[in-house]
Parts: C-alpha cells; structure tokens; sequence
C-alpha cells in the first residue's frame, strides 16, 4: 500500500497527532468501505428468547424473585457474562473518547459513528438476554452497571492517537476471543450463538484497526512500532475498574475463558505475525529499541502462560482425582 503524504519521510518529531490522521484518512476511507460491504446488519430482538420471560418483583404484583436455578448457564459462563456486559456498558465513555481522538469529520468521523452504532447492538442483546433468561441477578447486575459507569473511563493510551489504534487492533480481538469462549462455556447454545454473532462483529472491528496500524508502520515506523511495544507491555482490559473485575478475571482465567496462554496465543500473537512486527527493518535507534524489548516481552509472557498452564493442569487433575475418589 502507498500512501502520498507530504509528511513521508519526515522525522518522527514531525508526526504529531493531527498530521497522521491527515496521512491515514484516506486508508481510513478505504477501510469504511471495505467494512460496509462485508459487514451484516442484524436484529438484536431475533436472539433473544422472549418466550422465557416473566416478571420480577417489584412493581408487579406477581414478579418472580431471581434464582440462579432459573437458568442452564454455567457460573463460570454467569461471571463472565456480567464481566462482557459491563464493559459494553461503557460505551459511551468510549464513543467520547475516540471521538476525540479521531474527530466527527469525513471518513474518521463516519467510522466513529458507525463503530458505536454497531457496538450499541451487542450492550442491548446481551442485557435482554440476561433477564429475559434470568441467567443473572438483575439487581447486581444494574448496581454494578451504575457503580461503574459513575467512576467513568479513562483509556491509558488517550494521550495519543497512535497508541489508541495499537490498543485497539489487540482490544477488539481480545473482547471477540473473550465473547466466544463465554459462549462455549455458557452452557446455553442460544447465548453461544448469541456471542459468536457479536464476536463476528468484534472480528471485523479487530481487522479495521489492524489494517489502519498496518498503514501507520508504513508512514512512521519508529513510532508505531514504540506504540505497540508499549500498549502490548501495558495491555489491560478496558473492563478493569469495573467492581470485582481481579476476582472476577482470576475465574474467568481458570475456567479458559481469558487468561495468559489465551492473551499470548490467540489475541497478541496473531495481530503481530500478520503486521510482521519483528521482520520489519529499516528502524531508527528507539524503533529498533521498541522491537528488542516487545521480542523479549513476549518471550517472557510465553514463559509466563507456560506456567499458568501446568498451575491448570494440576488444578484440574485435583479436580478429576476428587471427582473420582
């Protein structure tokens, strides 16, 4: 891909802000549309089973206290249910964020609008589900809704727009693979296929952004490749502060929803060998400093999920040696 610039070949001090999105708008443009063309509208109501749903205590006389009986999904698929929807939740804070960063106008402003408009569908699904199915507590799950959106979202890579499109190459894959693996242990094939139709949207939002940081290591490689090096060592979830979130992450992480081999294997890896991040060449000193210490980051983390793994299997042949006896 060639991109006519006239900030090409500038040094990296010259790349602020406002001159990449000028340099990216027309890659931008072509993502918009190639995104148009593939993506699917859908009907959030035709995933819901409707039929299942009765009143809850309150206002109706004859409302139905929640029971956790109620429902055939899992806890684990119960956990990170809440976990996924809470963080949807938040999308408002994220639309104001990338809408600051991107801007309202031409081809970064129709994509803004239209990323939130689709991100919008998954929040309503997932909640007409929950309580249509009764597969959680309702009252939890509108108190921890108001106690995190009321602390606000703050993203760590707002500071900069290169960073927030790094982010969010990984994030989307991230909450696509997070979104799959909730369904296949929900216990409930109709909120599996609930999730795989959200997390076919989180894909295609996954290879926007992938594209669009594709483009960004042509044009200002020294930079971008300082960006992912730093989002990749700092990566959080942007679900962290919701209440609950390290207790709520350490079950999740055991029941293989998301944990590290995940995060490794399945989210950092594949977004990396597509860019070919570590082949590329022609650095300056800090991108060639920002590629060293992303390799040997991702080496440690490898050793890191080696060791969650075997802390796994042994949790897991206690388990069956229990079962058993």
């Amino acid at each position: 891909m060639t991109i006519t610039s006239p900030h090409l070949g500038s040094p990296s001090s010259a790349w602020t802000d406002a001159r990449l999105l000028y340099a990216l708008e027309e890659v931008v443009e072509k993502e918009l549309n190639r995104h148009l063309k593939v993506a699917k509208d859908w009907m959030p109501h035709e995933y819901v089973p409707w039929s299942d749903g009765r009143n809850f205590p309150g206002f109706f006389e004859d409302g139905e206290a929640w029971d956790k009986e109620q429902s055939k999904v899992t806890e684990i698929g119960r956990i990170a249910l809440v976990v996924n929807l809470l963080t949807e939740d938040n999308l408002p804070s994220y639309h104001h964020e990338i809408a600051t960063l991107f801007g309202r106008d031409g081809a970064w402003g129709t994509w803004v609008h239209r990323w939130t408009a689709e991100e919008g569908r998954h929040g309503i699904v997932m909640r007409d589900y929950l309580l249509t199915s009764r597969a959680v507590d309702p009252d939890k799950l509108e108190q921890f809704r108001m106690a995190h959106m009321s602390e606000g979202f703050e993203s760590d890579n707002r500071h900069s727009m290169l960073h927030s499109v790094a982010y969010v190459a990984f994030q989307e894959l991230a909450t696509r693979i997070s979104h799959r693996n909730t369904g296949h242990q929900s216990g409930d094939p109709i909120c599996d296929r609930m999730l795989a139709r959200i997390a076919t949207d989180e894909n295609l939002h996954m290879i926007f952004y992938r594209n669009l940081l594709k483009a960004a290591f042509e044009i200002a490689p020294d930079l971008t490749m300082q960006a992912v090096r730093d989002v990749v060592v700092n990566f959080r979830m942007p679900g962290h502060g919701m209440p609950g979130f390290e207790r709520a992450a350490a079950q999740m992480a055991i029941g293989e929803v998301y944990n590290l081999r995940i995060h490794h294997d399945d989210v950092l890896q594949p977004v990396l060998r597509f860019l070919k991040v570590m082949e590329i060449d022609g650095l300056g000193p800090d991108g060639l400093r920002a590629q060293e210490e992303l390799g040997l980051f991702m080496t440690g983390l490898d050793a890191e999920a080696a060791k969650f793994d075997e802390k796994l299997a042994a949790r897991k042949a206690r388990m069956a040696a229990r079962a058993g006896g």
